[in-house]
């Protein structure tokens, strides 16, 4: 595979190389059913579809303690991150899809149920899950007509999605493009992120460096940002020097950090783990605290848009923040919807950005009526988990 051939060159593809070295003879060696529980098992593919299948993780174990779930992760980012979830009981990599693996892996932990997130499918496992006829999920499943299963040469592809015994989908749209290929077992759900972001919004602690920050200023909370965002929102701060702006890189390593200081070097920027409430930036460096900050903002500015996609917008919008990013965000259902709603808002350029933050600057009624919509959208929206358990077979 490419990861073997980058990989001495590569940090990530390095880990995912030696995340798998012996992977099936580990599972083997560290799996452990003794009192023969029923055993569920979900794979994502990385942080973000982890996140779509955490509510129903530990609304089953809310639910039932004497289930094992098992997690596997296909990116090392993911696994590096949460390897230590307290909700699964074992976690591990997911073995590569050979025949031989999903033979193995299947005899190792003998799956009840099996939950697969959003995009992350693979055809040996799930060939083999269902000869083993072991009830098996989609969810959070979003399709899009540029897709393989689509093609006039994906049929093989499409297959694989008939091995499901029921595909919880988004929206409609992917509801309607599967039964154009004559998949007819889907049920619209929504997405389940958005229970777990209006819960994490719902409880979020009082963050008091945060609050002395903000000061009641007008403030703009920017996560995940890259250089291109932050190019730009040091355009947006020229042109209002009084408002505040918490700025959350994607990267946090210190050599980023020192770049994200420098290009703000003129507002004094404080640095969260060493802060000294100087300016009128701050520069987050730690990982966790980001969906919690969003409640200090008026606005939110949400990175990635001008790169290959937009990070999370479901967690400041579950604040009821508008949301403002880049032009790379077709592939998100909601920013989609939220941007056709005129409540969270897609730009191009500096200019675009300023002219935006202006118009809800100067209308306060604006503004409120903005923040309210995007709230109700989000209400909306929450209960997925909910659905999908309701409609599982344990």
């Amino acid at each position: 595979m490419m990861a073997h051939l980058v990989s001495p060159f590569n940090k990530k593809a390095k880990k995912w190389v030696g995340g798998r070295k012996n992977l099936i003879q580990k599972i083997k060696a560290e799996f452990k059913n003794p009192k023969s529980k029923k055993v569920i098992w979900m794979h994502v593919s990385s942080l973000g579809e982890f996140e779509q299948g955490r509510s129903i993780i530990e609304k089953l174990k809310q639910k039932n303690q004497d289930i094992i779930i098992v997690l596997t992760f296909f990116s090392p980012s993911g696994y590096e991150i949460r390897k230590n979830y307290k909700f699964a009981d074992f976690i591990f990599y997911l073995p590569n899809d050979t025949p031989a693996n999903a033979h193995k892996f299947l005899d190792i932990i003998n799956p009840d149920v099996v939950f697969f997130v959003k995009y992350d499918i693979w055809y040996n496992y799930l060939n083999e899950i269902k000869k083993r006829k072991i009830k098996s999920y989609l969810i959070s499943a979003l399709f899009r007509e540029n897709q393989i299963y689509f093609k006039s040469y994906g049929k093989w592809y499409a297959k694989i999605l008939k091995s499901f015994d029921i595909i919880f989908v988004q929206n409609k749209k992917s509801q309607d493009l599967l039964k154009t290929i004559n998949i007819n077992n889907s049920i619209i759900a929504g997405d389940t992120r958005f229970d777990r972001v209006y819960e994490i919004a719902v409880k979020a602690p009082e963050n008091k460096i945060a609050k002395e920050f903000t000061s009641n200023k007008f403030t703009i909370v920017a996560g995940s940002t890259w250089q291109p965002d932050e190019e730009k929102l040091l355009d947006l701060i020229n042109n209002f020097q009084d408002i505040k702006l918490i700025i959350a890189p994607h990267e946090i390593h210190k050599q980023n950090i020192e770049r994200v200081k420098k290009l703000f070097a003129k507002y004094n920027p404080a640095i969260y783990s060493d802060f000294k409430n100087k300016g009128n930036v701050l520069i987050i460096d730690n990982i966790g605290l980001l969906s919690s900050l969003y409640k200090y903002a008026d606005i939110a500015y949400v990175g990635g848009g001008f790169g290959k996609n937009i990070h999370n917008i479901q967690e400041p919008a579950a604040h009821g923040k508008p949301v403002i990013f880049g032009p790379n965000y077709k592939n998100f259902s909601e920013a989609v919807d939220l941007v056709a709603k005129n409540i969270c808002f897609s730009i191009n350029n500096s200019n675009e950005l300023i002219k935006i933050v202006t118009n809800l600057i100067n209308d306060k009624n604006y503004l409120q009526q903005t923040s309210a919509e995007v709230l109700k959208y989000v209400n909306k929206n929450v209960g997925s988990t909910k659905e999908i358990l309701e409609k599982i077979t344990l």
